[in-house]
């Protein structure tokens, strides 16, 4: 067969060209590599001995990226050199590598001269960063690299258990969000786990969370005290479960647990303790309609009562005790009783696209729409807000949202005492907008510090007795600066520090912040993926999200993946499929973050299984080529062992591992 025509794409002359065309290019870029004007130099010397190294990859790594790079790569492909995809923790070394290459190519000598690499090969880069995490998250559990953290519940400061089984099954960090509980809770929490510590025999990071200057919205008229117990149908319409009522002392509080019951019900004492079980319980509900209970067991605190049928009872509802001796077979006079005080439902307003909404500055309680006899509206749904401030920032024009991007809308106009939204996004049926929901305001220029005055106070606590704290909202290096500021004030400037990246801000001005927050011994970087998926727009999270790992693993600073991984898990026992996938591709952070829920430990024993498998297959952005055992399957299926190959050597089954 004869050799294959060159053509002029190929051809060695060519070939010389495209090595001159890369090398010259390549030259160029390290050139404007090394020359660092000096208001940058002056934030690298600002640097902690730790990040020295860090914060100049870093600032290559930035000014790298600044430019469209796939031409060259390209030409780098195509002469079977590194096409620089991969030298984000060892930026310089990488493009002296591929310089010294092309060189020996071109039959031409390399010196890098003066300006060496200061991270000087890729282990070196990844040692770095790896040093980094240990000080920030401890050391992770033998046979995963990626770490386990876990948002402690409320009930954690009365059950040591729970935090001893999370430890033992290979929690690394423990979360305390401050937004929740107070001082006293979360000491019991420390207590608990540093008792689990000893007894499991493994150490385990405490990570406090500041709340931050969370914007929400304000409080609603209060709805209708009824209390709605629901019975249960299959999907013919026959009754498949009953209300479970729980009927305790008006004077007292309700013993059961809220899982046990559909609602519990205040009742005089007086006639709660004349029950029994079999008695039935006649009334008229809040809607007229006829209902009936039956008595199934009683107590000293209470007793239960079950219903076939869904009723609706409010304060006052009159209840008739039937007592019974055999199936609905009286034995004494009807006994009535009233029932007790119940807490007002919560409201929630019904928004639908296109309506109007008065975001007002005070904190009187919102209101739902105003309409006149026609149904046509008169005065539009209200609400407060928590920070009312932010409205000095907030221009026409600009987009708002509501309860983690349920609810979109725009702001149309702009009054001294509230501001007009016109809503956008909801769902076909509207979407219901209750009180405490987030507010995302991606576009405005907001000038609110990160630090509230709530936040110093419980800086105190987290300085005496954290191993992180977690900064909230962090949008700029101001904010970076005064939680540094208070660290000194507190005698802890060595706490280490995690800024969470949880708006269009934060993300935009991230390496500032790192430049920032590496003048301290010991940092790192959240990615809050809920507030910064409504901020960013779901459809860029995972455009931000790939960014901002480059980033930090430019700057040998770890990464906590965080926000719903393994949610549907941990609240309800059942992973989706999604989820599965979103947490393998945690893998490439430096710690996974699981809230709480009732099946957490089931969740971190996942987690755990999860992130141990893919650490053979995917280390950041490098695929590991561990070997593939479906590779196999075609010399499993090879003629029998014994009969000659094509090249003349016995085939036989493949040796598996």
């Amino acid at each position: 067969m004869s050799p294959p025509v060159s053509s002029p794409r190929n051809s060695p002359a060519q070939r010389r060209k495209d090595i001159e065309t890369a090398r010259q290019q390549m030259l160029e870029l390290r050139e404007e590599l090394v020359s660092i004007p000096d208001s940058v130099r002056q934030l690298l010397d600002a640097a902690h001995p730790n990040f020295r190294e860090s914060a100049r990859n870093l600032v290559h790594y930035l000014h790298m990226r600044q430019q469209d790079l796939r031409p060259l790569q390209m030409r780098l492909s195509a002469l079977g050199l590194s096409s620089l995809g991969r030298a984000e923790s060892h930026v310089l070394a990488t493009i002296d590598a591929v310089l010294e290459a092309l060189h020996e190519l071109a039959g031409q000598e390399w010196s890098p001269g003066e300006h060496l690499p200061t991270v000087y090969d890729f282990a070196h880069g990844q040692h770095l960063l790896e040093q980094h995490a240990n000080d920030l998250l401890g050391p992770a559990e033998p046979g995963r690299h990626v770490r386990i953290m876990v948002t402690m519940p409320s009930e954690a400061a009365d059950d040591p258990r729970l935090i001893h089984d999370l430890l033992a099954q290979g929690m690394d960090c423990m979360r305390i969000n401050c937004a929740h509980d107070d001082a006293i809770t979360w000491a019991r929490m420390i207590k608990h786990l540093r008792r689990a510590e000893r007894a499991v025999g493994s150490t385990c990071k405490v990570v406090m969370d500041l709340g931050g200057p969370k914007l929400r919205t304000g409080p609603l008229e209060p709805g209708p005290a009824v209390l709605r117990l629901r019975a249960r149908r299959d999907p013919l319409g026959l009754p498949s479960q009953p209300a479970r009522i729980w009927l305790h002392a008006e004077d007292a509080a309700p013993a059961a647990p809220p899982e046990e019951a559909d609602g519990c019900v205040p009742v005089p004492a007086s006639w709660l303790g004349s029950l029994r079980a079999g008695d039935r319980i006649r009334l008229t509900d809040a809607r007229g309609k006829r209902r009936s209970m039956e008595v199934v067991q009683t107590g000293k605190t209470g007793c239960w009562a079950e219903s076939q049928r869904t009723l609706y009872v409010a304060p006052g509802t009159l209840l008739r005790r039937i007592p019974v001796t055999g199936r609905d077979l009286p034995d004494g006079p009807p006994h009535d009783a009233a029932v007790g005080a119940l807490p007002a439902t919560p409201s929630a307003l019904l928004l639908r696209a296109g309506d109007l909404l008065r975001v007002t500055r005070d904190q009187q309680p919102g209101q739902p729409a105003t309409l006149d006899a026609e149904g046509k509206v008169v005065a539009p749904a209200s609400i407060g807000c928590t920070l009312p401030e932010v409205f000095d920032d907030v221009r026409s024009g600009e987009p708002i949202w509501f309860d983690d991007g349920k609810i979109g809308g725009v702001v149309e106009q702009m009054e001294d005492d509230h501001v007009l939204v016109r809503i956008t996004r909801a769902g076909l049926d509207g979407e219901k907008l209750r009180a405490d929901k987030g507010i995302n305001l991606p576009e405005s220029d907001l000038h609110i510090p990160a630090l509230t005055a709530q936040d110093l106070i419980d800086l105190e606590f987290i300085a005496a007795n954290a191993d992180v704290v977690e900064l909230s909202f962090a949008n700029n290096a101001d904010d970076v600066e005064q939680l540094e500021a208070e660290l000194r004030r507190l005698g802890r400037p060595d706490l280490a520090i995690v800024l969470k990246i949880e708006t269009r801000r934060g993300f935009e001005n991230l390496p500032q912040m790192l430049l920032s927050a590496m003048q301290g011994p010991c940092c790192g970087i959240m990615i809050a993926r809920g507030d910064l998926a409504v901020e960013s727009g779901f459809e860029r999270l995972a455009e931000l999200q790939e960014e901002i790992l480059w980033i930090c693993e430019a700057a040998h600073v770890p990464v906590i993946w965080a926000t719903q991984v393994l949610e549907s898990l941990a609240k309800e026992g059942l992973p989706s499929r999604a989820e599965v996938t979103d947490a393998a591709m945690g893998h490439r952070a430096e710690c996974v973050m699981l809230n709480k829920g009732p099946h957490v430990l089931e969740a971190v024993r996942v987690l755990d299984d999860i992130l141990c498998r893919m650490r053979s297959h995917q280390t950041k952005k490098r695929t590991l080529l561990r070997e593939l055992r479906l590779a196999h399957g075609l010399y499993d299926i090879a003629p029998s062992e014994g009969k000659q190959g094509k090249h003349g050597k016995k085939s036989g089954k493949h040796k598996k591992h």
